[in-house]
């Protein structure tokens, strides 16, 4: 049931222009690797162009160990 109701949100923010084609995360046939190799094409151009690229990489993979969890779940809870 929630993969019939994942595809029907899906579906109305595609059509609704809600959605941005570049998004990866959560979408059926495009995952990090999908996204990198956009990326990498992306970059291969532009450098052929002999445009400048800046590139920076973030990492929250860590991002929500430093969040203290009883104070998260009193702001969820409000």
């Amino acid at each position: 049931m929630e993969r019939g109701i994942v595809v029907d949100i899906l579906n109305y923010l595609k059509s609704h222009n809600l959605i941005s084609a570049q998004q990866h995360g959560f979408m059926m046939r495009k995952s990090t690797v999908s996204n990198l190799l956009e990326a990498v094409n992306d970059w291969t151009i532009a450098i052929n162009d002999k445009i400048s690229v800046v590139i920076a990489y973030i990492d929250y993979a860590k991002a929500f160990d430093s969040v203290s969890h009883s104070k998260l779940i009193i702001k969820l809870q409000a």
